[in-house]
């Protein structure tokens, strides 16, 4: 089919505030081999472009300085060597950047197929919260059927998917969040109990609540201002995921903890992983996952769908931490 050689496309004029985010004129992504092209439908949006937003999560190097680290959308070229994906097919994939415009290249292996019942603007939020999930909770750390989880942030985009594959296969769950309307959220997705971490002492109710034995394991988001809790909560042989550092980078702890314990502590970030790791989450997605969500066992938690001009509103909304579930951008 015939491209055009221009596309809007949402740029960061400076790093900022959401209002530096504006609609720009760029040339259409030429595919490198084993890349497709596709002619976006939905973006999601993520805190990894807000803090790219901020200049404080540069791209890595090669990727595009446009935010977006997940699209869904129609294949409209395929690159040498990308695989079995033709020309109008229906797609999500994770992206390193350049997700917030009308077309984005994607590694062929990073794609996966758009799944039955879904729209665009819900496949555009799988690929980053997915990936994340299933590789830390399930391929690092191993959460097994009848173990105890715990996830902060159980209303965000990476909590929410996390209740429900937990949940899904087989573990108690447990999460945080911070308002009465959140933890009914999480509730409503399958967790046993939300405790509200800005009345509630999380550490103290699940030593409660397992009898003092504590959780198997534990995705984090929060970091430092968690770890010690975080430990606390742990039983032994216990496994903390660590996927980001809101709560900061530095903690003094008791090691001594660690050693009775035998705590596993494993950290990850998922953009600057090489396209083979990524694209083995995406096969083990597409085997372990993928027939969960056509099935309606698992979906994802849509908080708001806004046109891509609205991108600034999107940010502002996500950096509010009012949303619940995913924010998607249409083109």
């Amino acid at each position: 089919m015939s491209l055009p050689k221009t596309m809007k496309a949402v740029e960061i004029a400076q790093p900022g505030g959401p209002e530096v985010l504006r609609i720009a004129e760029r040339p259409v992504p030429a595919m490198k081999p084993g890349e497709v092209l596709v002619k976006v439908a939905a973006a999601g949006v993520n805190r990894p472009d807000v803090e790219q937003r901020r200049g404080n999560y540069p791209p890595p190097p090669g990727a595009s300085d446009i935010p977006g680290l997940e699209i869904a959308g129609t294949v409209v070229a395929c690159g040498e060597g990308a695989g079995a994906w033709r020309e109008g097919d229906a797609v999500t994939a994770l992206v390193a950047g350049g997700g917030y415009a009308e077309y984005c290249t994607a590694p062929a292996e990073q794609c996966l197929p758009v799944p039955k019942g879904l729209s665009m603007a819900e496949a555009a939020t799988l690929p980053e919260t997915f990936f994340t999930v299933w590789h830390n909770v399930f391929d690092r750390v191993k959460l097994k059927s009848g173990e105890i989880f715990l996830v902060h942030g159980g209303s965000s985009g990476i909590g929410t998917t996390a209740i429900q594959l937990a949940k899904a296969f087989g573990a108690k769950v447990y999460t945080t969040a911070g308002t009465a309307e959140k933890c009914e959220a999480c509730l409503k997705l399958g967790a046993d109990r939300a405790i509200n971490y800005k009345t509630e002492d999380f550490a103290a109710i699940i030593k409660e609540e397992t009898g003092g034995k504590g959780v198997n394991v534990i995705l984090d988001m929060v970091a430092a201002s968690y770890l010690k809790q975080n430990i606390s909560s742990l039983a032994t042989e216990g496994r903390i995921a660590m996927i980001a550092l809101l709560g900061g980078r530095e903690a003094t702890i008791d090691l001594g903890q660690f050693l009775r314990k035998r705590i596993t502590l494993t950290g990850s970030a998922l953009r600057p992983r090489s396209i083979a790791e990524k694209g083995a989450i995406a096969k083990s997605l597409l085997q372990n996952v993928w027939p969960l969500i056509e099935a309606g066992k698992v979906k994802p938690v849509m908080d708001s769908i806004l046109p891509l001009a609205d991108a600034a509103k999107a940010h502002a909304r996500m950096e509010s931490s009012v949303h619940i579930g995913k924010i998607a951008l249409v083109v």
